[in-house]
């Protein structure tokens, strides 16, 4: 096998634990908590609760792996389900820049489930979870731009993220991998035009990537054969759903370059396309001591996937579609100084709000555009109702790895996260950051919020 698929299905199986350096083990901790995070804040959610009640109506009524949705437990498949609907609602979960990839929503969701189910150690989940994030990130790479155009890669590159941490958790050989891939990649999908219409699609991709990666590896490993050749085959996902694949990405830097170290953090609750201006935004007005009232204009300078994402949200109807709306964010910006979950609830039929959408012109920037997807650089240029010109530019969004979170600051996002619409406890928040933080020492993956029933042996009550 010397493929690009197959050399990046070899990695996915064979990677150790005693190969990941210590920074990608803690970094996948800290990716893990901010995932685990969002799937509270997002697990009321009407879209979330949806899937969740299919999930309860075609699952079991109990099993090894924890629903973090209903606090019931189910089969890793439901689990799983109903947990990456929830990690992607409220906008909070991470991204890699290179792939404009999520991948913690499709690989922390199923990986956990099934580590719940086999009774895995927490090194053995923290490895798959990182075979995973290598391999997803690498097919979003592959994919390509022209991918992203249509396609939304977390739903595309997601299923055999989902696969490989799934397949590495059951310890599938090489050539099993690489039929998991193929079987995750034939079921790939998820398109963009449910932005259009303020659709809930967004939830049913990552929660398919999920469950098609654990149909896929599960499947591989009772000999279920998959195309070899998904990726780069004259039949397979580049040639159906790209224009500018290149095979190399699929195993650049493999065992040397740990794509896990350049993901990134979502500092305001928004379509990360919104981020870049956004910061930029909040400079000038924190430099300029600005108001909402102060501004007549706001030019932000974006690469050309923010306007094919973005473009389309001009009147957002939902809370949800509002967060593709690079008015509405930059509006939170000049009047809150912040775009964070509450902001968004009470911001929807705001008038001013509304009013300064109409102030806001997205225009492709060569620079800019340039630089994308490697680096998302900020720039805007507001004109005041005074007549000035002010110019500010980021290079590094928050959030970056060259401008990340902190542990302290991870955990006071994870606390704001997990007590949003009264998901959790105080008191539940600061058990789930012990258990992540102390996963490696674990030598069984037990429960990370409390239930109402059994699993792995902990029995917890609900406190909500």
């Amino acid at each position: 096998m010397n493929h690009p698929s197959a050399q990046l299905a070899e990695f996915a199986a064979e990677l150790k634990y005693e190969d990941i350096p210590f920074p990608v083990l803690r970094r996948t901790e800290d990716l893990m908590l901010d995932c685990l995070a969002s799937v509270l804040a997002g697990s009321s959610a009407r879209p979330v609760q949806s899937i969740a009640r299919f999930a309860d109506a075609m699952g079991p009524t109990s099993g090894p792996a924890e629903n973090m949705v209903t606090r019931r437990t189910s089969s890793p498949l439901f689990a799983a389900m109903a947990n990456a609907a929830a990690a992607h609602m409220v906008e909070q979960d991470d991204v890699h820049n290179g792939s404009v990839f999520h991948p913690a929503a499709v690989v922390f969701p199923p990986a956990i489930a099934v580590a719940q189910a086999l009774g895995r150690s927490g090194k053995e989940l923290l490895t798959a979870c990182v075979a995973g994030y290598e391999t997803g990130i690498r097919v979003g790479e592959f994919l390509g731009r022209s991918h992203y155009k249509i396609f939304h890669t977390t739903g595309t590159a997601g299923a055999l993220a989902a696969a490989a941490a799934v397949g590495r958790l059951l310890n599938l050989n090489p050539a099993q991998m690489l039929d998991a891939f193929g079987s995750a990649g034939t079921q790939a999908a998820g398109l963009w035009e449910f932005l259009k219409d303020a659709a809930d699609s967004k939830q049913l991709h990552t929660s398919k990537a999920a469950v098609n990666g654990i149909i896929a590896a599960y499947l591989a490993n009772d000999g279920f054969t998959g195309a070899r050749h998904i990726l780069e085959g004259a039949q397979g996902m580049a040639a159906g759903m790209s224009s500018d694949a290149d095979p190399a990405r699929l195993t650049h830097g493999l065992g040397s370059r740990w794509t896990v170290l350049e993901t990134s953090f979502k500092y305001h609750a928004s379509c990360r396309h919104t981020h870049p201006a956004a910061d930029a935004l909040l400079a000038l007005v924190q430099a300029h001591a600005l108001s909402i009232d102060d501004i007549a204009r706001v030019d932000a300078l974006v690469h050309q996937g923010a306007i094919d994402v973005l473009g389309p949200v001009v009147d957002p109807s939902t809370v949800h579609q509002s967060k593709f709306s690079m008015g509405t964010v930059l509006g939170l910006i000049a009047q809150q100084g912040r775009a964070g979950l509450p902001e968004f609830d009470a911001a929807l039929h705001d008038p001013d709000i509304a009013a300064f959408r109409k102030k806001v012109v997205m225009t492709l920037d060569a620079e800019v555009d340039q630089a994308y997807p490697e680096k998302w650089i900020g720039k805007v240029r507001v004109t005041t109702t005074d007549g000035r010109v002010l110019d500010a530019r980021v290079d590094e969004p928050k959030g970056d790895p060259g401008n990340t979170l902190s542990r302290a600051e991870l955990e006071d996002k994870a606390r704001r996260l997990g007590i949003y619409r009264n998901a959790a406890t105080p008191e539940e928040i600061d058990t789930l950051i012990e258990r992540v933080w102390t996963l490696a020492d674990n030598d069984m993956v037990g429960g990370f919020v409390p239930g109402g029933q059994t699993l792995n042996g902990l029995t917890r009550s609900h406190a909500g």
